[in-house]
């Protein structure tokens, strides 16, 4: 019998990288309640980033342009290589989502989320 695994609404017929994408929404909703104008960058998910540098990014952020809007980007497979589960993942990739959203404002990690660090 051909068919899916378990039924769309569960869990287990989520990608992990439709997962980490909701982690990402899931940040990005939290801090749009305080920070309105993040309805206006674009949040990106890729899977690596595309610099050789010798350190890995988790994140980075580019300022709006003319013919883009601001964006923040989070790396999926180096945030999941650094976590163990779902929810250290989810606090990870918050940092992550926090402290680009900081750069891109000018602002301190603490100042757009006052409770950066804690968790």
């Amino acid at each position: 019998m051909r068919g899916p695994v378990a039924p769309p609404q569960v869990p287990l017929a989520t990608s992990r990288s439709e997962s980490f994408r909701d982690l990402v929404r899931d940040s990005v909703d939290r801090l749009e309640r305080r920070w309105p104008q993040l309805a206006e960058v674009e949040f990106l998910v890729m899977d690596v980033p595309t610099t050789q540098d010798e350190t890995v990014p988790l994140g980075s952020s580019v300022p709006a342009g003319k013919e883009h809007p601001a964006r923040i980007l989070v790396y999926r497979r180096p945030v999941e290589i650094r976590t163990k589960n779902r929810d250290e993942r989810a606090l990870l990739v918050h940092e992550v989502v926090v402290e680009q959203v900081a750069e891109l404002l000018g602002l301190a990690p603490e100042s757009v989320d006052p409770r950066y660090g804690q968790d």
